[in-house]
């Protein structure tokens, strides 16, 4: 953060006869200076203040998750998976402090993996604070979340300790490394060797979040197998309905709140003005926009599944409504800071549909996920890699990731077909990732 200066010498020259000019002029540049760093640390405190509160905002989605999980599969499983739930939580917790944070984000590093801050040591930095560990651990047990309800009613328990520990410790910081970190292999923030001169626009995680933990959810549902009784002799589907739409209902609203801290929070900073010192339009106000563009998607995609499956199924569902709603979420967290809200909307619509799609097609291969995890956040976050790559635009990109000129941003805007390329890989990688770790 820039300081102001002053310099006595020139101050004597304007003072001019002055006497003590000399003396005069250092005690006026010191107050000076004083009151310049009292506001460099107030911007500090007021950004680390969002960060935490955002971080907060995001932990709190846990509940979230849990009150879902709870209210998606029957009464007899209830404390079994809010117990996975804590575990994700508190096992996460100490595996991304020992392992994750450090691989996730440990510089200086090579593309592949970070190489410092295990155990956070040397911490804090003028690059990272403990508050970035926190917002960021957050995020790691939100991925861990996504998988539990996938393979929720037919694990044991030591079995899912493992593979949620695994999965916050390793597999998940390896990717985070690779899109998020400055020196990540495909990261818009990399200085050189940008991927298709672009790197990859996944702001809040719709491929680093979402499709990671879609993808190791749907491995570990595939490994296991259908819950006995979910498909009958003759391979027809059978619901095993949840046993509370209360807590769905309740769980989904949690985790909507917890939304605001997971895509406008990935600003990290918000005390940052964009041209000119003294304009009213800076990142404060892309956080706002962010915020405006999640909520737009989000609600879009509740009334295209509200009405979607009251024309294919012809009744209302409450639960159906529930996880479009987060199927929109899912999408838009990828490029929800360089969109306009009527793409947003947009964004929300196909999120529906692609959810519907997902569940039909996992309903013909006999794929059981008893939350439709997989088919949310793995088919609406891939949803939302391809959005982002069709839609950013120019100014927000070159707002949100300066310092490239000519970066490239949506095809639809006249971006042109790199970025699209970018995040086609980003697909690509983040689907064999976790497939590689299947069997451990």
């Amino acid at each position: 953060m820039a300081s102001l200066s002053c310099s006595a010498s020139d101050l004597v020259t304007l003072l001019g006869g002055v006497p003590n000019a000399t003396d005069a002029a250092d005690y006026i540049c010191g107050r000076f200076e004083a009151i310049s760093n009292k506001f460099i640390e107030t911007g500090y405190a007021v950004d680390n203040t969002y960060l935490l509160f955002s971080a907060y905002l995001v932990f709190a989605m846990q509940l979230g998750f849990a009150m879902l999980c709870a209210g998606s599969v029957r009464a007899k499983n209830t404390m079994n998976i809010m117990l996975t739930n804590v575990i994700d939580a508190a096992a996460g917790g100490l595996f991304y402090y020992i392992f994750g944070f450090a691989i996730a984000f440990g510089t200086p590093s090579n593309g592949f993996i970070g190489k410092h801050f295990f155990g956070l040591t040397e911490f804090p930095t003028e690059s990272f604070e403990y508050s970035f560990f926190l917002f960021q651990w957050a995020f790691a047990i939100a991925a861990a979340g996504i998988t539990s309800g996938s393979i929720a009613e037919r694990t044991q328990f030591i079995a899912y300790l493992i593979y949620s520990s695994f999965l916050t410790g390793l597999v998940y910081p390896i990717v985070s490394h690779w899109f998020w970190s400055t020196d990540g292999w495909a990261s818009p923030a990399r200085s050189e060797n940008l991927l298709f001169g672009s790197g990859v626009i996944d702001f809040a995680g719709s491929g680093v979040v979402h499709l990671v933990g879609a993808i190791a959810g749907l491995w570990g549902a595939y490994i296991e197998g259908p819950r006995i009784g979910r498909f009958d002799h003759a391979g027809q589907s059978v619901a095993l309905r949840g046993h509370s739409g209360t807590l769905v209902v309740l769980g989904t609203f949690l985790l909507w709140f917890g939304w605001y801290g997971f895509n406008p929070g990935s600003f990290v900073t918000i005390l940052k003005a964009y041209g000119e010192s003294g304009s009213f339009y800076g990142q404060w106000s892309a956080v706002g926009r962010t915020a405006v563009t999640t909520t737009l998607a989000g609600c879009t995609a509740a009334l295209t599944t509200l009405f979607g499956k009251r024309l294919l199924s012809g009744h209302w569902n409450v639960t159906d409504v529930c996880n479009g709603l987060l199927g929109g979420f899912a999408a838009i967290t990828g490029g929800c800071s360089v969109v306009d809200p009527w793409a947003a909307v947009l964004c929300g619509f196909v999120a529906s549909w692609v959810l519907i799609g997902c569940n039909k097609l996992a309903e013909k291969l006999h794929y059981d996920d008893p939350l439709e995890a997989a088919q949310l956040h793995g088919g609406c976050g891939s949803w939302g890699i391809i959005f982002t790559a069709l839609f950013a635009k120019k100014e927000y990109v070159n707002e949100v990731y300066p310092g490239l000129p000519g970066r490239p941003y949506g095809l639809v805007m006249g971006g042109g077909a790199r970025l699209l390329a970018a995040h086609a890989v980003q697909i690509l990688v983040v689907v064999g990732w976790p497939r590689t770790h299947k069997d451990q």
